[in-house]
């Protein structure tokens, strides 16, 4: 893989990808997705991964696409714009979708796309001197494949302001719109990511990969007998599964389970 994309693993199972164009702010282009959708996909398919950070060199997270990509962009057919347009939503798709806890530690400037980055990670921690804006409406582009992961993180109102103001706005005002989990001082971001993939390391892999897929399943469903009746044989399952049985036993035992990472 080039070192556009930097993805490496740890002894703990943590996984970390990281954008490394700081020269061009991290900007990507249809090959750097192609590598990001492998990089997910060797995540997903590695089971001795338990947490995954998405990060960047340089002074920015990512400017979104990248100028040449663009250029490439302005003289495709509509079919092939289709084609180009499908390679995003589909890392974007995995990203979102990834059995593991993700989190994305953010430095600098986002815009665009990267937004869409940070959007579809679990967690998402950036400095508080960081800028974001979804910028596509001033190119006469619109937001369309970050659109499902960014108005989910933001809600519909906020995203309406966004999508067509293409203002720039603030860590603290992306932290209060949802877009964030937190805002921290530059010298607080690696050791507040760090303490929160340790905190999940403390957790049942398991139940973590079930705890997510939980949410997007009920999310959206009615309050009604049929939910009642989804989620109790959902806790019965995990209870009598090995790490639900052990979980419980170490907890009677008062001891650490055999999954516990200091």
């Amino acid at each position: 893989m080039s070192e556009q994309i930097i993805f490496e693993t740890d002894a703990r199972g943590v996984a970390t990808v990281t954008l490394n164009r700081p020269e061009k702010h991290n900007a990507f282009d249809d090959q750097l997705i192609a590598q990001l959708n492998e990089c997910f996909k060797q995540v997903e398919e590695d089971d001795d991964i338990r947490v995954m950070i998405l990060t960047a060199e340089g002074k920015s997270f990512s400017a979104g696409a990248d100028a040449n990509w663009m250029k490439r962009m302005a003289n495709y057919s509509f079919d092939e714009n289709v084609n180009d347009a499908r390679l995003l939503a589909n890392m974007l798709h995995r990203l979102n979708n990834l059995s593991k806890p993700t989190i994305a530690k953010v430095q600098g400037s986002a815009f665009g796309g990267a937004i869409g980055l940070i959007a579809c990670c679990d967690i998402a921690i950036a400095s508080k001197l960081s800028k974001f804006c979804l910028s596509e409406v001033k190119l006469g582009l619109i937001p369309a494949t970050i659109s499902p992961y960014v108005i989910d993180a933001m809600g519909k109102r906020v995203a309406r302001r966004y999508f067509t103001t293409a203002e720039v706005f603030s860590a603290r005002r992306a932290r209060r719109l949802g877009l964030l989990s937190e805002a921290v001082t530059e010298e607080e971001l690696d050791q507040t990511v760090e303490d929160i993939a340790a905190q999940i390391l403390k957790n049942s892999p398991a139940a973590v990969t079930a705890a997510k897929q939980l949410v997007f399943d009920v999310a959206e469903l009615p309050q009604d007998e049929e939910l009642i009746e989804k989620t109790s044989l959902r806790i019965a399952r995990i209870r009598v599964s090995e790490q639900g049985q052990e979980g419980l036993q170490a907890f009677l035992d008062k001891r650490r389970p055999n999954w516990y990472q200091e």
